[in-house]
């Protein structure tokens, strides 16, 4: 198992006990609670490189993706986190993804 959240503002995953021995995916800290929800949902998060891009956050449910972003300039991960966190409250509210990666298509 995995430590829980702690007190210096870092996040910690709890590890569910499975014979895979898999997260589950929550997140022990409220400031990046729609990360939580998607994980704990089955949902992705993934960060890292896409295609040209050398830095991206992405987090899809089972039907959409609801947010990629690109890791902009001097960006922490914890802003980027906080960021894709923001963006998939954007959607939950509103039904429109933020798509930073992708081209507007005309």
């Amino acid at each position: 198992m995995l430590a829980p959240a702690r007190q210096d503002g870092h996040l910690a995953v709890a590890r569910d006990a499975n014979p895979l021995g898999q997260l589950r995916g929550r997140l022990q800290d409220p400031r990046v609670k729609g990360i939580a929800d998607v994980i704990d949902d089955g949902g992705d998060i993934t960060i890292g490189p896409v295609g040209q891009i050398e830095c991206a956050a992405t987090a899809a449910d089972a039907h959409n993706a609801l947010a990629m972003l690109v890791r902009r300039d001097g960006e922490t991960l914890n802003a980027l986190l906080k960021r894709l966190d923001k963006a998939i409250a954007r959607f939950n509210e509103t039904g429109e993804p933020t798509d930073e990666i992708n081209p507007p298509s005309d």
